[in-house]
């Protein structure tokens, strides 16, 4: 099956790696070693209509398909080298599409102008401190209704945005008594509503800028009209959103493994070590060639579940299978990248190793590959 892009889609494609090669890539050592965000590129890229695009022209978007949106973030991960700014990016957009999908006309005038211009930051949370990959069936944050709405208690961990987030979609138990698939529901809470918490960004190896960390709710009072879509839901809202996520972020995987394979390429072939460039070595080719594979099997199966997800087909198999594969594919040719660059690749400057310690969580959110390889094998049929 070949992929043949639309002129539209690759002149967009290009003025976005225009865009983050001149804006988006300036102090980048100073945020990632001090964990900071950069508001300023988040904004440039809001005003891109980057965050815009999946959603309709009535809200300020785009009114882009998803095939595109993937083809911009697959361009944004190759060339900006910010991978927390691209998650954090990716994350909003993911928010914005849970609204359309599922909001009140209320709620998507509401929210859905401020999000795509970028005045207002979004953070979904469904992992819980107790609760990694198990997430819907381990769930214990609870809401319990009320005459006007629904209090909220409990912990949400890891959540990309969340010390920053203007507006939380946050998934608990509206009724524990029941199965877990009808037991859960969806509401949007804002950073105002008294009981919340947002606690500071979690120190880690990679994905510096990202910020990351814990939400609690601690008798966090929301109305009614604050419930994303209909009681009992958010399981479904759940496996909707994963199914799009597992296809979105890893569009941005495989930019930035395009990146390290060129880079790589480049090295090799002006290296010399024993009277030829390092590149002429068997070991040395078959590291890169490696990469090479594992882009483009990569780019087939991605644009395979996009093409599907913009046909309004289910494409949960590709979703997890692009999800795996890229993920994987990109933390082994970033060690590759490392191991061809010698030296050069374990020093900060040529900024490998922090492609390096970034793709290490490509493989963990989203629902690790051990995870995907068991939802894979459970749509098999085994």
């Amino acid at each position: 099956m070949e992929f043949v892009l639309s002129e539209e889609q690759v002149d967009l494609r290009d003025a976005i790696i225009r865009f983050a090669r001149q804006e988006i890539n300036h102090d980048l050592s100073t945020h990632d070693s001090e964990g900071t965000f950069p508001f300023d590129s988040w904004q440039k890229c809001a005003d891109m209509q980057i965050i815009a695009l999946l959603l309709p022209e009535e809200y300020g978007g785009c009114g882009s398909d998803f095939l595109t949106t993937v083809v911009v973030m697959q361009a944004l991960g190759y060339s900006c080298k910010d991978a927390g700014l691209v998650h954090a990016l990716a994350t909003q957009i993911l928010c914005g599409l849970q609204i359309h999908l599922f909001g009140t006309p209320e709620q998507k005038q509401r929210y859905l102008p401020a999000l795509c211009r970028g005045e207002k930051i979004f953070a979904q949370a469904i992992t819980e401190p107790g609760a990694g990959s198990d997430a819907i069936g381990a769930m214990r944050t609870r809401a319990e209704q009320t005459a006007d709405g629904f209090v909220l208690n409990g912990s949400k961990m890891f959540i990309s945005n969340g010390p920053i987030a203007d507006v939380v979609i946050v998934f608990a138990l509206t009724d524990p008594d029941v199965s877990r698939l009808g037991g859960v529901s969806c509401f949007m809470v804002e950073k105002e509503n008294a009981g919340l918490e947002r606690c500071r960004s979690i120190e880690k190896m990679g994905l510096c800028t990202l910020q990351n960390g814990e939400l609690v709710f601690d008798d966090c009072h929301v109305p009614n009209s604050a419930l994303l879509g209909r009681k009992g839901q958010g399981a479904i809202i759940f496996n909707e959103s994963m199914e799009w996520e597992r296809s979105l972020l890893p569009a941005a995987h495989l930019g930035t493994l395009e990146r390290v394979l060129e880079t790589s390429v480049a090295y090799a072939k002006k290296r010399a070590a024993f009277g030829k460039s390092i590149g002429k070595h068997q070991s040395v080719a078959n590291k890169l060639v490696d990469m090479k594979v594992a882009f483009e099997l990569g780019r087939l199966i991605l644009y395979k579940a996009a093409t599907l997800k913009t046909q309004g087909k289910r494409a949960a198999m590709e979703a997890s299978i692009a999800k795996l594969f890229i993920s994987e594919g990109l933390k082994q040719s970033c060690l590759d990248a490392v191991q061809v660059h010698g030296g050069y690749g374990f020093a900060k400057e040529y900024e490998i190793e922090r492609d390096l310690r970034d793709s290490v969580a490509a493989t963990i959110y989203s629902g690790t590959s051990e995870m995907q390889q068991a939802i894979i094998s459970r749509l098999m049929g085994l």
